[in-house]
């Protein structure tokens, strides 16, 4: 091996016998922690608030700047022959300890939004730096004369511009508005970036690139870097001044004189690279991430001079600067450097490097064409196609993790079976160490393509419409005009879209800024072509890729119930005189108008309201259970209950499962039950995808706070005095109720009147409708379950099923026990939406009827009277009490017997 690369290998192999391998290992166990971490991040990122912000900072924080402390002090070793004393190694180890608890207080800090953690971790992660960059300086002084003192020198600057980098992070996450954050953005980025990460990068170039591709480094290798080095540094000290002093042509300036200095180490690279070109992934890998880094410093010395301080057009750089420049020259000195480190003997450092630079050109092809396909403007590449190519650009760049474990696996049995040798033993070698056949670059290269190609024919497939492929039929046929149309949309609170109706000219492709801008609820955009923005939260802003318009477009809000509450959208294509075509009516297209039941389209129709309820479904009990104890303060009782909203699949009737809504996992909430004078302290917690809430009838509180939407993960606590006695109905006020109580979300409060006697069986029936899509269709929200509710079909009041207690027969199957001559309560609520109830027993009286905190009859009051039926409107409540005379099997109904018929009906067992 030439000179360079004895250099450097005889150091490395000099070291290792007192303990430099496992200090590198503890040194670099946090790179990779912070790769897993990075991994999860990509893998979990649709859950996750900030995941820009977390992937740019694990990348540059995470793992680049570890391994520029582990890096960087390992070169400095070899390069300036003045190894640090092993009892420094401590402090060394200290500094990439303080890094990384900065780098977590950091990570926690911007996403609680504990501004005092953010200074604390900016702190401590730029008191680390600056601690390294000391130590090296104090290193370089005390070395003797070296050809290689400028690479330190290049350290010692990144070093120290890292805490100023740290600075303006600390101040950014204040949260400047306007033109102030663009610029304190941009003095960030450049300080850190370009600056501790371009100049690290820079002054290593000199020695491991020739080492890399195994050649001699050029003569004038040494002056350019050393010529290179103030030039670099003046343009990153004048841009970021002109950035905070707001001078977009003096920051382009300072930008271009980085360049000028980026260019001159390149056409250093690029004269080694003449004599021996890259031939693995560790060459390529570091090539390209240079070319990126070199493009987009040119793109943004552009960009500012152009459009100065514009974060979003900057913002189109972060790909190319992380996962381009940052990640690949990362991983590809890595790759080099990993099996060197390891060691082994010649043979066994190969095969090490055969082992980690495997499919090298496919995953250098895969990734560049992957960042390429990121780097185009925005628009350009469908939303699926960029999801599809994210997916295979991070899977071919964690594949250096499964690499790196078998190059140390390598490593490993070489160094064993070298030691068994020198021990005299008779130890072949390990067949992972022996001579492999060798790469095939053009067939890799050609696969890469290949499989990009193909994630960007998926990504077109899910999504035709985005790429302008009209797959409807229905279209004009006006050719693409090649333009776009860009349009901002707000969903605002009132389920309504802001505008309502947009004009693009016939043939451009539209593009739709959607930004929800109601504070509590969740919604979506789905156009009639097939789009959709995938839900969105409160704040949340996403683009919308609708594909070219030849046509009239509808478009609508998914979400269950805000389709019908208005929430459409038309997108009017305009011809070339100006005049809009025919536009279609959002409102006149919704399926099902109301009171319009097409046969065969209600899962009622093929229910079995004769069977038993479906394996695995908990018949609820009807039995009232006595009010709890409470806890007591200041001499009342407190009760104290847990409302937690979520969203699953319920059975409504035999055969018959639906998209529910609930309050504690079931389809009709819990029911409360105390006496007069107790209050109630309820904990709401949303932890469905949508806004939720709740309204107690029984209390008499503002429902400004109480009663407000809250958004999913949100909680609040809602507390009231039962005051009045009665059966109270609780539910969601979220709009539209009559969906929310529809889906499941209702119950009862049963306050007991003062001196109410004793009976012998106490029950609690409660009666509501329901209104479901079509078997097999989900309503719109995605699901894909049985049914769920339609919204359309609420304002025509034919439920498709009217239920007690959440299912249709239950009772039939399992009835309500009594003896005869037992006092019965049975009290009852009707939570609507939109349907009363006519209670009766059939083969019984009512003695007591108690309608809405008063008696209508009273046993053993004047006269004698007895009452059939009590007759509640929705949202009423009242109980009723009989006694059995003989033995028997006694129905009860709500005498509307449409109502019993669909299902609002049960049995009462009587026995002797």
């Amino acid at each position: 091996m030439r000179k360079l690369n004895g250099q450097v290998s005889s150091v490395h192999a000099s070291a290792r016998p007192r303990g430099r391998t496992s200090w590198h290992r503890r040194a670099g166990r946090p790179v990779r922690l912070w790769m897993a971490a990075l991994l999860l991040v990509v893998l979990f990122h649709r859950w996750l608030p900030e995941t820009r912000w977390l992937l740019v900072h694990l990348v540059t924080l995470g793992l680049v700047t570890n391994s520029v402390l582990v890096w960087s002090q390992h070169f400095t070793d070899s390069l300036l022959k003045n190894r640090v004393p092993d009892d420094a190694r401590g402090r060394q180890l200290a500094r990439i300890g303080l890094l990384n608890a900065g780098t977590v207080l950091l990570v926690v800090g911007l996403l609680t939004g504990w501004y005092v953690l953010v200074l604390v971790a900016s702190t401590a992660v730029g008191a680390a730096v600056a601690w390294h960059g000391a130590a090296l300086l104090r290193q370089l002084r005390t070395a003797l004369p070296s050809r290689f003192a400028v690479t330190v020198r290049y350290y010692v600057v990144a070093a120290f511009l890292l805490p100023v980098g740290a600075v303006l992070g600390a101040l950014l996450a204040t949260g400047p508005a306007g033109a102030w954050h663009a610029r304190l953005l941009l003095a960030h980025e450049v300080t850190n970036v370009l600056g501790f990460v371009g100049l690290t990068v820079a002054g290593t170039a000199l020695t491991l690139w020739p080492t890399i591709l195994r050649t001699r480094m050029p003569e004038l290798s040494t002056r350019v870097s050393t010529a290179a080095l103030p030039v670099l540094t003046g343009g990153l000290v004048l841009t970021g001044t002109a950035a905070l002093a707001g001078s977009p042509v003096l920051a382009a300036a300072g930008l271009a004189v980085y360049a000028a200095g980026l260019g001159a180490v390149v056409a250093v690279m690029a004269r080694t690279a003449v004599r021996a070109r890259p031939s693995d992934y560790a060459g390529w890998s570091v090539a390209a991430g240079v070319l990126w880094w070199t493009v987009t410093v040119v793109a943004a010395v552009l960009v500012v001079a152009l459009h100065g301080f514009d974060a979003a057009a900057l913002g189109q750089l972060t790909v190319p600067f992380v996962a381009g420049f940052l990640v690949q020259v990362l991983l590809g000195a890595m790759t080099y450097l990993l099996p060197v480190t390891m060691g082994g003997g010649p043979a066994t450092v190969r095969a090490a490097h055969r082992a980690i630079n495997r499919a090298g050109t496919f995953r250098v092809v895969v990734v560049n064409l992957c960042v390429l396909l990121f780097a185009l403007p925005p628009g350009a590449v469908p939303s699926w196609v960029r999801a599809v190519v994210s997916v295979l650009g991070a899977a071919a760049l964690f594949a250096f993790v499964p690499l790196m474990v078998s190059a140390a696996r390598t490593s490993l049995a070489g160094r064993r079976a070298a030691m068994a040798r020198r021990a005299g033993e008779p130890v072949p070698m390990p067949e992972a160490v022996a001579p492999a056949a060798p790469p095939r670059p053009a067939r890799e290269a050609l696969a890469g393509v290949l499989v990009v190609a193909l994630g960007v024919a998926a990504g077109i497939a899910v999504n035709p419409a985005a790429a302008g492929f009209d797959l409807r039929g229905g279209g004009s046929g006006a050719p693409a005009t090649g333009g776009t149309t860009t349009v901002q949309v707000s969903a605002r609170e009132g389920m309504r879209f802001e505008p309502s109706v947009v004009e693009v000219p016939l043939g451009d492709e539209l593009v739709i800024e959607l930004t929800n801008d109601d504070p509590t609820n969740v919604h979506d955009l789905v156009l009639a072509s097939g789009t959709s923005s995938g839900r969105v939260g409160p704040g949340q802003t996403v683009t919308v890729e609708a594909g070219v318009v030849d046509g009239p477009l509808e478009a609508w809000c998914s979400i269950v119930g805000h389709r019908s509450m208005g929430m459409t959208l038309d997108v009017v294509a305009v011809g070339a005189d100006g005049a809009p075509l025919d536009a279609p009516s959002a409102a006149g297209q919704r399926r099902g108008a109301p009171g319009v039941v097409p046969a065969g389209t209600d899962p009622a129709d093929g229910a079995d309201l004769g069977a038993a309820p479906g394996e695995g479904v908990e018949v609820r009990s009807p039995v009232l259970e006595p009010v709890g104890a409470g806890v007591q303060e200041d001499g009342r009782r407190v009760h104290r209950v847990d409302l937690d909203v979520s969203e699953g699949e319920h059975e409504i009737a035999p055969g018959v499962r639906m998209r529910a809504w609930t309050y504690n996992g079931r389809y009709m909430g819990p029911t409360l039950h105390g006496e007069v004078g107790d209050v109630f302290e309820i904990t709401l917690t949303n932890g469905a995808t949508m806004g939720h809430s709740v309204d107690f009838h029984a209390g008499t509180v503002a429902p400004d706070e109480n009663m407000r939407t809250l958004a999913p993960g949100d909680s609040l606590v809602y507390r009231f005095e039962a005051v009045r006695s009665g059966i109270w109905l609780y539910h969601c006020s979220t709009a539209p109720m009559s969906t929310h109580v529809a889906a499941g979300m209702f119950g009862a409060v049963v306050i007991d009147p003062p001196g109410l006697p004793e009976v012998d069986r106490d029950y609690l029936l409660v009666q509501n409708e329901t209104y479901l899509g079509p078997p097999g269709e989900d309503a719109g929200d995605g699901t894909g379950v049985d049914a769920a509710v339609d919204p359309a079909r609420i304002p025509g009041g034919v439920p498709s099923f009217t239920v007690f207690n959440g299912h249709a027969t239950q009772y039939l199957h399992e009835p309500l026990t009594a003896r005869a001559g037992e006092r019965v309560r049975i009290r009852v609520l009707a939570a609507g939406p939109s349907t009363g109830l006519s209670f009766h027993v059939v083969g019984a009286q009512f003695d007591t009827v108690h309608k809405e905190g008063a008696y209508l009859l009273e046993r053993g009051g004047a006269g004698s009277g007895g009452a059939q039926a009590l007759d509640l409107a929705p949202a009423q409540g009242g109980f009723v009490e009989l006694e059995f005379s003989e033995p028997g099997t006694y129905p009860f109904v709500n005498h509307s017997l449409v109502e019993a018929e669909r299902g609002a009906r049960g049995l009462i067992e009587v026995t002797g």
